[in-house]
């Protein structure tokens, strides 16, 4: 019996599931792979970020106090919540595997969300054609090969979790643009993972809620009929409620636990706390305070740094972005104004991370620093990769207009192909040569840092195994870390119950403080934190002081 032949678009929604299937084997490699390297070499728990989002996840089990409330607040709560599983085993967590798995499967996620966004845009019909497919493909090749976004997935860092939230809940909001209303609730759903992951996904979300609401309106005064988009009242309200739900939740529990909804953003331990700390020691303002033109500059040469390390490349970059919005708005043709319309809006909608950080850095109190500019040091340059979605989306459009373009022959055509793939392998083959600059931040930041860490943890491995430590955590729980002691042997200062502020006269940590030998054997301080100030006037058995140029030398000492 002859089997019967696949339609024409059978055939090609299996050709596309086959490279859909090859993309996630292929980012699957590249994740795996270069966590071996990064690993191999030392690298992944070179950001203090990315020991401290470790040690918050695994002091949710591993605690006096367990729970939920070690969460704390200013981080927020859904990348530790995924690391749970993986660092159940004291091996993954000492070594640091663990953090780095949630941003690995993010990293392929978004590497497929960025290919699915690309399609969808560029595809005049239901099956995508060959113009659109090249797009597709060269967007995603930006993506999954840049150096800093594949060093970083390799960390406990959220920025490959954030960007796969980012990317999908784009792709969705593209997909109920185009006429798909069950795509709201997917976009919502991921907008709440977004919002539970980084404070950028709160301003995709309120823009994205406006989009769909000022939509919902014109249906509603056009008539269901007349209307080019429908927006139905449940799927509308079921969107609103999951995508406020998760900064709601944040504020209420901020709330609750803290008595200050805020906490996370005027709090103690609060970018702006650290800031006014900072100038309280005499030391000027980060650079863009207060300037919301500078501030934007520096996060824009910080993308810049995340793209290429030449000056020119740089460049190109910049006016690719600019191109495709000019592209998207007057290039394509009049029948289209419909989709020019829906990939504009997207182009906007990726463009969001600008306005947040330039808000960010001048009112916020986030500093940008960027090694060509004063003071000429590295500092959150990862912020940078936020707009690498909207960059490989811009290159993507870019080329796919030049090569839909009736005046060229096939040959230029094909040239414009390789021109553009010349100058990705040019742009990231910079980067790798002199490193990539995410990478550079952790090894100058954290250089000096981990020397103390290292060596304390040397002397902390000598201790009795199941002796209790009173330690400040919030600086050097690294040493903790290395020195493989379980965190519930651990007085620190997540042991209190912190809405009970400013005093907790039942919290173990202020009971420990006020008596250190009563609670606990040893008593590691770090000059000027609260153990510091605890024990100083005490006159209790010094057992070793370490001192490393650049950080507060620390002394273990014996208490019973």
């Amino acid at each position: 019996m002859r089997k019967p032949v696949p339609s024409k678009k059978t055939a090609t929604s299996l050709q596309w599931d086959s490279e859909l299937s090859l993309l996630t084997w292929l980012a699957t490699c590249v994740s795996v792979f270069s966590f071996l390297f990064f690993y191999q070499r030392g690298d992944v728990l070179l950001y203090g970020d990315a020991v401290a989002h470790i040690n918050i996840a695994r002091r949710v089990f591993d605690s006096k106090t367990p729970g939920l409330l070690q969460l704390g607040t200013v981080w927020l709560p859904l990348p530790h919540l995924l690391m749970i599983p993986f660092l159940i085993s004291n091996n993954l967590w000492q070594r640091g595997a663990g953090g780095s798995i949630p941003s690995m499967v993010g990293y392929v996620l978004g590497v497929v969300g960025m290919f699915r966004l690309v399609r969808a845009m560029l595809s005049r019909g239901t099956d995508p054609d060959l113009t659109a497919r090249i797009a597709a493909w060269t967007a995603t090749l930006i993506y999954i090969a840049n150096p800093n976004l594949i060093y970083l997935q390799s960390t406990a860092m959220g920025e490959a979790v954030y960007l796969a939230f980012f990317i999908w809940s784009i792709f969705y909001f593209h997909e109920f643009l185009s006429g798909d209303g069950k795509a709201l609730t997917k976009c919502g759903l991921c907008l709440a993972g977004a919002c539970l992951t980084r404070y950028d996904g709160w301003l995709i979300a309120a823009v994205m809620t406006a989009i769909v609401i000022v939509h919902f309106v014109r249906s509603r005064a056009i008539g269901k009929q007349g209307a080019v988009l429908r927006v139905e009242r449940s799927a509308v309200a079921k969107f609103v409620l999951i995508a406020a739900a998760a900064p709601a939740l944040w504020l209420a529990y901020n709330a609750i636990i803290y008595r200050n909804p805020l906490e996370f953003e005027n709090g103690p331990y609060s970018a702006k706390a650290i800031e006014r700390k900072t100038q309280s020691a005499g030391n000027p303002g980060h650079p863009g305070s207060g300037n919301l033109f500078v501030a934007g500059m520096y996060f824009i040469k910080a993308v810049e740094d995340n793209l290429a390390e030449s000056t020119w490349l740089q460049r190109v970059w910049v006016l690719l972005v600019v191109g495709a919005l000019g592209g998207a708005s007057f290039l394509l043709s009049s029948e289209e104004m419909s989709r020019s319309r829906t990939v504009w809006t997207i182009f906007l909608l990726l463009l969001l991370p600008v306005p947040f950080y330039a808000l960010s850095v001048a009112y916020g109190g986030v500093p940008i620093f960027v090694p060509t500019w004063w003071p000429h040091s590295y500092y959150n340059l990862r912020y940078g990769l936020q707009l690498l979605p909207a960059f490989a989306v811009a290159t993507a459009v870019i080329l796919f207009l030049v090569i839909s373009s009736h005046r060229l022959n096939m040959r230029l055509r094909f040239a414009a192909i390789l021109l553009v793939g010349a100058f990705i392998v040019a742009s990231y083959a910079s980067v790798w040569r002199a490193g990539p600059i995410s990478l550079k931040e952790a090894q100058v930041n954290m250089r000096i840092r981990n020397q103390l860490e290292k060596a304390l943890a040397e002397w902390l491995k000598r201790l009795p195994p199941d002796a209790t430590l009173l330690v400040y955590l919030g600086d050097h729980v690294g040493a903790l870390e290395q020195a493989g002691i379980p965190l519930r042997h651990v007085i620190n200062e997540g042991n209190h119950r912190v809405w009970k502020q400013p005093s907790d006269p039942d919290g173990l940590w202020e009971r420990a403080l006020a008596n250190p030998a009563k609670y606990a054997d040893y008593a590691v301080a770090f000059e000027g934190d609260p153990v510091w100030q605890a024990v100083n006037q005490q006159h209790l058995h010094e057992l070793v002081e370490l001192h490393v140029t650049g950080q507060a030398h620390a002394i273990i000492y014996r208490l019973r």
